[in-house]
């Protein structure tokens, strides 16, 4: 149920020197002195001096590099979302982070293919380096330091022929270990490396470890040194798709976070997009995204002044989104900031300048701006059923959809507040600055550190909470996939329970103030006294079981294995064992039948199937339902 760590922990922003909150103090060259009371005495500290000495890297430039690439974070010997494990981030990547992750690509034949890369795989090449077993290197942070050290020796050699003591010298080695393939890229994670060592940086680690690297003003790199690498220019020189009213730039994402399409050209549609956050500083997640192994997004906009970065151009397949799927058909935008922490982060620029991105992208795809076209990540389903528990909550309850849907779509549309009858649709309209909900937020949940315990807060919120009978002491209504009693919580992350501004349902009965709607194959209840935070809606389609049996849910979208060409491996699916659409009941469609798909880079093939499928508002996240198992009618008219 929580959203992505590694990649999203909050550093110290060096290059820039921004101050945010949560952000590591840079400490002045004097708060690095040694002797008597300066002695590190952190074990992870001379873990770093001995690698150094083994391997004659200078200490600066290994604890420099290991900053960037970890914060000198162990992550108790498990993988971060990049594949990389330990303060070297040494990868090893599997086919099973494939199946999760931003790549969301469970039951993909090729998931091996996926994770070919060698940038992949540097802890094999560090194992190689120092005997060490792979076992040792992931688990022992000590051997992890000696691997990385090992790796970046081995490429300062291949560049200088040796491995000088003089840390300017390493700066093509140093751009080397992003394992980037592209210059800019590359040439970015030097330059934060070497801003690091300028400014000097202290940190106490997840294990509580305090590590410093000692200020260096002085530090000139040869930046000349990038040349032997022979690094891809063509990507870091590509042209921005943006609007015009828009500052942006562009940074490619590492290859490995995505796939070359040429959307929509070769048949594979374009119809949503799908908004995050970042749960970081903006540095950190371009930083992230140009890590091989991880996650990316097409786009990253910044919260203190909404410039944009783009990182995978559109036509090409972005693994935002933890569903293959719906990578295939997607954009993905990140937002600086911090789903626990929403209102401090989603200024006025930013939804500002989300907006005119929205609807320059919905103008060349022709992308609907409404709700089931405009997502948020919390509203994608998981591929699999082991996946869907653990699908992201963000941009969460303060990212505010009404006043966003107007800077996309003008005054709203909505028009009449109320509830029509039994199998009539509504929209859901809570409003938010006078919606005041009540949520509890952990640690666990913001990675700001502001918060320190468990707090219960009320607060302005897009959702409203739905309950298993039509009584405020009736229990929320808990997802199957989270909760195995059907017992909700307010716990901010519990997206379970919850229906959002904007979506859509079916009317399931009604009670005096309360509403109830069809939701998770069950009937829900929210207090709706009036109608006030619904309005009617015409003009949808909506399903239904076509027999007496339940028709299963989907997360993924892939064609029957029949239907793949010779050559290529067939992905496969089965039905999200935690729901279904019993008969009798009825949810709304986001949009008309489409067929089902799937996509191979490496032969730049769409297969498309013979079979049809619906995307529906099944709970809070949108699934699919096969065609033929259910009868689409028109929503009834409300007067």
């Amino acid at each position: 149920m929580h959203k992505r760590t590694s990649r999203r922990r909050l550093p110290a922003v060096i290059a820039i020197g921004a101050a945010t909150a949560g952000c590591i103090a840079l400490l002045p060259p004097a708060a690095y002195a040694g002797g008597p009371g300066g002695s590190a005495p952190a074990t992870r500290q001379q873990e770093f001096a001995a690698a150094a000495a083994e391997y004659r890297v200078p200490l600066e430039v290994l604890l420099g590099v290991s900053y960037q690439e970890s914060l000198w974070d162990g992550h108790s010997g498990r993988p971060s979302t990049g594949a990389g494990y330990g303060p070297m981030h040494l990868t090893d990547a599997t086919p099973a982070m494939a199946a999760g992750g931003g790549t969301g690509a469970a039951g993909r034949g090729d998931l091996a293919s996926l994770v070919r890369d060698p940038a992949l795989h540097t802890l094999q090449a560090a194992a190689e380096l120092t005997g060490l077993s792979a076992d040792e290197l992931r688990k022992d942070t000590g051997a992890n330091i000696r691997g990385g050290a090992a790796l970046l020796a081995s490429y300062e050699r291949k560049l200088q022929g040796g491995t000088p003591a003089d840390a300017n010298r390493w700066y093509g080695a140093v751009a080397r270990y992003s394992q980037s393939s592209e210059r800019k890229a590359a040439a970015s994670f030097a330059d934060r490396v070497f801003a690091a060592i300028r400014a000097g940086v202290q940190r106490t680690t997840d294990d509580g470890q305090q590590v410093r690297l000692g200020a260096d003003p002085a530090v000139r790199p040869a930046t000349s040194e990038l040349a032997p690498l022979d690094l891809a220019a063509s990507a870091a020189t590509a042209p921005t798709e943006c609007p015009s009213t828009l500052v942006c730039t562009f940074v490619p994402a590492s290859a490995s976070n995505g796939q070359v399409a040429n959307r929509p050209a070769d048949g594979m549609r374009i119809d949503s997009i799908v908004i995050h956050d970042t749960e970081s500083s903006y540095d950190s997640a371009v930083t992230s995204f140009q890590q091989p192994g991880g996650g990316s997004a097409h786009y990253v906009i910044r919260a203190s002044d909404g410039a944009v970065t783009q990182m995978v151009p559109t036509k090409d397949l972005s693994f935002h989104a933890g569903n293959y799927s719906d990578n295939m058909h997607s954009i993905g935008i990140e937002q600086e900031g911090f789903a626990a922490q929403g209102d401090a982060w989603y200024s006025p620029t930013v939804y500002q300048n989300m907006a005119d991105l929205v609807k320059y992208l919905s103008a060349r795809f022709g992308i609907p701006l409404d709700r089931q076209h405009i997502i948020g990540h919390d509203n994608v389903v998981g591929p699999s059923s082991a996946l869907v528990s653990g699908m992201h909550w963000d941009p969460g309850p303060q990212w505010n959809w009404g006043y966003f849907m107007r800077l996309l779509t003008g005054p709203t549309t909505v028009g009449r507040r109320g509830v029509g009858p039994v199998g009539s649709v509504v929209t859901i309209t809570p409003g938010y600055q006078q919606n005041l909900q009540t949520v509890q937020v952990c640690p666990s949940d913001d990675p700001t550190g502001a918060t320190t315990v468990c707090t219960e807060r009320q607060q302005p919120s897009n959702f409203l909470y739905v309950r298993t009978a039509p009584s405020a002491d009736a229990p929320l209504f808990g997802d199957p996939a989270i909760h195995s009693d059907g017992v909700g919580t307010d716990r901010i992350n519990d997206w379970g329970g919850t229906v959002v501004d904007g979506q859509q349902f079916v009317v399931a009965d009604r009670c005096g103030d309360w509403t109830a709607i069809w939701f998770s194959g069950a009937k829900v209840w929210f207090y709706n006294p009036g109608g006030q935070y619904t309005a009617p809606a015409t003009g949808v389609k909506v399903v239904s079981a076509a027999g007496a049996a339940p028709v299963s849910v989907w997360g993924s979208t892939y064609p029957d294995r029949a239907e793949y060409p010779a050559g290529l491996s067939p992905s496969t699916q089965a039905p999200l064992s935690w729901y279904t659409v019993p008969a009798g009941q009825a949810y709304v469609a986001a949009g008309p039948a489409f067929a089902t798909d799937d996509f191979f880079s490496s032969s730049d093939t769409v297969v498309t199937g013979g079979k049809q499928m619906y995307t529906i508002q099944y709970n809070h996240r949108l699934a699919r339902v096969y065609a033929s198992d259910v009868t689409a009618l028109d929503a009834p008219a409300t007067h």
